[in-house]
C-alpha cells in the first residue's frame, strides 16, 4: 500500500477551522491513493487548555513535586486529547479513522523520561489496521518504554515521531506541516525578503535546524535521513508542497549545488559567553569536569594554550559563574549574545566564504566576538543588540533574495 505520514503541529490542530484546513491536505492524499498515518501535537500553544506548556503549569512547572515519570503521564494527554479530537473529526466526514497513542503506534523508548529516544519501533499494528482504515491518527511526541510507562521524547518530539513512523512504514513522503511555506533562507520575522527554498539536502535543513531555524527539529530529519525517506516541510495554510527535503545524490539531478553556495542564515538567541584564563591543560580538564558533573552543555568551544572559551544559555549563565569561581578558575562573562550562522553544502572547499562574512559584519560595524567552521557550516558570535543587523547583513552578501 502507499503511505504517506503528515504530520500537523499544534498551531495547525489548535481549533475547529484550522483542523478543517489540515482535513483537506488528508484528503487531498486519499485522492492521491494514499493511505495517511497522521500524526499530531497537542493543541495549541501556551495558554490553551491542553498544550504542554499550560499542563506543565497545572503542577508548578519546574517547582512541581511529581517525578519525571510522572510528569510524562501527565504532558503525553496533550496529545492523546488531541489525536481523540482529530479522529472524530474525520469520521464525522465518514472517513475510516482510528487513534492510537505512541504506545499503540509502536514507538518503544528509552526510560529517560521527559527526554526519552526511541529504541524501536514496531508499526505492524498500524499496517494491519490501515488494510481497513483510510487514516491512522498517532498522538505525537509520546512512546513507551519497555516496562510499559507512558514517555514523552523532548522537544520536537512529534516531529520525531513522524519520522520514525515514516522509516518504519517506508513511507512514499513524510510531511511536517506548520505556519511557514517550507523551510525560509532566514527567520523571516527578522528578514523582510527571506523566501523558501524548493529543495535542501538532509544535511542542509538539519544544519539549519540544529543552528536554530524552528520549522522540523534536527533529530527528525536524521532519522529520515537513514532510510533516505524524503520530507517536505510544508505550510498547513497552502496547497503547496513546499520544501523537499533529500539526499544530496538526488539533489544533483534537480540543480547543481555549487551555484548555491549558501543555503541560509539561522541563529540563536540569549547565549552567554565565558572565557576562561588556563594555563595548564589540567586546569582545562578541571573546568570541563566540573561544567560535565553539573550537566551543563557547553556550545561554540574554542581552545588554546591560555584559554578556553565556549558558550551556554543564558539561565545557565549565574551556575556557571559560581562553579567556576568556587574552583578558583579566573574567568570573563558576556552575557546577551547571539549565535549566527552560514549553512551551505556549496561552502566545502570554496575559499573567500569567511572573507565575505568578515567584510559584511564591519561594514555594519559589527564586531565577531567568536568563530567557528564545518564543512557546511560556518559560526560567528555577536552582541545580541547586532543580530537583525547581522543576519541581514549576510543574507544580502551570499545573495539569498534571488530566486
Amino acid at each position: 500500500m502507499k503511505i504517506i505520514v503528515q504530520k500537523f503541529g499544534g498551531t495547525s490542530v489548535q481549533n475547529e477551522k484550522i483542523r478543517l484546513i489540515a482535513f483537506d491536505h488528508i484528503k487531498r492524499a486519499l485522492k492521491d491513493g494514499y493511505k495517511v498515518v497522521v500524526v499530531v501535537s497537542a493543541i495549541g500553544r501556551y495558554g490553551d487548555p491542553y498544550a504542554t506548556d499550560t499542563l506543565l503549569e497545572l503542577i508548578g512547572a519546574k517547582k512541581t513535586k511529581l517525578s519525571a515519570r510522572e510528569q510524562d503521564t501527565l504532558l503525553s494527554v496533550g496529545e492523546t486529547i488531541s489525536a481523540s479530537v482529530f479522529t472524530n473529526m474525520l469520521k464525522e466526514a465518514n472517513i475510516k479513522a482510528e487513534s492510537f497513542s505512541g504506545g499503540q503506534a509502536g514507538i518503544i523508548t528509552s526510560s529517560n523520561h521527559l527526554n526519552a529516544k526511541i529504541t524501536k519501533v514496531d508499526t505492524a499494528r498500524i499496517q494491519n489496521a490501515l488494510k481497513s482504515l483510510d487514516v491512522a491518527v498517532v498522538a505525537g511526541f509520546q512512546g513507551m518504554a519497555e516496562n510499559g510507562d507512558i514517555t514523552t521524547l523532548g522537544r520536537g518530539g512529534s516531529d520525531t515521531s513522524a519520522a520514525a513512523l515514516g522509516v518504519s512504514l517506508q513511507a512514499d513522503y513524510i510531511d511536517i506541516f506548520t505556519d511557514v511555506d517550507g523551510m525560509m533562507t532566514a527567520d523571516p520575522r527578522i528578514v523582510e525578503h527571506a523566501r523558501s527554498l524548493p529543495r535542501v539536502s538532509y544535511n542542509e535543513v538539519s544544519n539549519m535546524a540544529y543552528q536554530g531555524a524552528k520549522v522540523i527539529h534536527s533529530r527528525a530529519v536524521e532519522i529520515a535521513m537513514t532510510a533516505k525517506i524524503p520530507m517536505r516541510i510544508r505550510s498547513t495554510y497552502l496547497e503547496s508542497t513546499g520544501t523537499l527535503v533529500t539526499s544530496l545524490a538526488d539533489e544533483v539531478d534537480h540543480f547543481d549545488v555549487k551555484e548555491r553556495l549558501v543555503t541560509g542564515v539561522a541563529h540563536v538567541t540569549n547565549l552567554t559567553q565565558v572565557s576562561i584564563l588556563t594555563d595548564t591543560v589540567k586546569t582545562q580538564q578541571l573546568a570541563f569536569k566540573i561544567l560535565a558533573d553539573a550537566g551543563i552543555s557547553l556550545d561554540f568551544i574554542n581552545i588554546s594554550t591560555n584559554s578556553v572559551v565556549f558558550t551556554v544559555p543564558e539561565e545557565k549563565r549565574q551556575l556557571v559563574k559560581v562553579l567556576l569561581a568556587e574552583a578558583g578558575l579566573q574567568t570573563n562573562v558576556r552575557e546577551s549574545c547571539a549565535k549566527v550562522s552560514i549553512v551551505g553544502a556549496g561552502i566545502t572547499g570554496v575559499p573567500g566564504v569567511t572573507a565575505k562574512i568578515v567584510a559584511a559584519l564591519s561594514e555594519k560595524n559589527i564586531p565577531i566576538l567568536q568563530s567557528a567552521d564545518s564543512h557546511t557550516t560556518i559560526w560567528v558570535l555577536v552582541r545580541e543588540e547586532d543580530l537583525i543587523s547581522a543576519v541581514n547583513a549576510l543574507h544580502d552578501i551570499f545573495c539569498l533574495e534571488i530566486k
